[in-house]
């Protein structure tokens, strides 16, 4: 029997995939025989995954990951990403199989968050990281920025309605007018492949260098991943001006530092609003707590 942490365990529920619990231990039973590895005991920190260590049969250390099936097409976005970006600036895909949503993978390192690397430094490396990854990659079926800032308005006005307003009614406003204009303001000619969730908990030691784990798989302005950094760490945010954080990312990367805010800002309350919905506290409570202060609501410390 596998052990599947509560953390993954709320995700599947809150998405309806109680079925694809049930049946994980028999799917990772199938992998071990049709991809001759043996699986180990799962890594920490996965959410929308089972992620275990595993070893093929010449001894090479690897990673089982297994998606939740919230839609069916996310597997086969990450498997895209991951073959575009062909181990730069990303984990190298070794084998998949979208129809279960499965991927092997390299084995990489502790993550930022482990080493303790500091704030300063950790986003000059998830912004140098992220930057590997960038590359035009047209036709290639994946979704744009646009529908991006679509989905994440659907979720954020639906979510807030459903947890019973665990944010101010200006702060939901707020990323909903962001997500307007990030929509608008696509670009097919200027689109890259972007990661979609660059993070400390998913960039990892290779080496000398860090690579990213798990990407949404994008075709977007690069503002849109360096958004996900503007949405990390929401206690220091708010220990200064947090518009100091998007010139500082915007410097470092030479990009527009009005659009790093705006798809900070949508962000931001779409994953406080996910880390709600699946208890993942305090970080839910403080993530939401910085969305209110951003908008001009404070409704408490974070």
């Amino acid at each position: 029997m596998i052990s599947i942490p509560e953390v993954l365990r709320n995700h599947a529920v809150a998405a309806g995939a109680e079925r694809w619990l049930g049946d994980l231990p028999a799917l990772v039973n199938h992998l071990e025989q049709q991809w001759d590895i043996v699986v180990g005991r799962p890594l920490a920190g996965a959410t929308e995954a089972y992620v275990a260590e595993a070893t093929t049969r010449a001894g090479l250390p690897v990673v089982l990951k297994l998606l939740v099936p919230l839609v069916g097409t996310r597997a086969r976005h990450e498997i895209t990403a991951l073959r575009l970006a062909d181990g730069q600036g990303c984990v190298a895909l070794l084998r998949d199989d979208p129809d279960v949503g499965a991927l092997l993978l390299e084995r990489l390192g502790p993550s930022l968050l482990e080493l303790g690397v500091p704030i300063a430094r950790r986003h000059e490396i998830l912004c140098d990281t992220a930057a590997k990854v960038w590359r035009p990659a047209p036709h290639s079926g994946l979704p744009t920025g646009a529908d991006r800032a679509q989905r994440l308005a659907a979720f954020v006005t639906e979510s807030w309605e459903r947890l019973n307003h665990p944010c101010s009614e200006l702060a939901i406003d707020d990323a909903l007018a962001c997500a307007r204009r990030r929509a608008t303001a696509h670009d097919d000619e200027r689109a890259v492949l972007v990661h979609g969730d660059v993070h400390q908990l998913n960039a990892l030691q290779a080496g000398g260098e860090f690579k990213l784990v798990d990407p949404d798989g994008l075709l977007a302005e690069p503002e849109c991943d360096i958004g996900t950094v503007m949405r990390g760490d929401p206690v220091e945010l708010l220990r200064g001006d947090p518009r100091e954080r998007a010139w500082r990312l915007a410097a470092r990367t030479g990009l527009d530092p009005t659009a790093i805010w705006e798809w900070g800002v949508i962000e931001r309350v779409a994953s406080g609003l996910h880390c709600t919905e699946i208890d993942l506290q305090p970080l839910g409570r403080r993530t939401l707590a910085a969305a209110d202060a951003v908008a001009g609501y404070q409704m408490g410390q974070p």
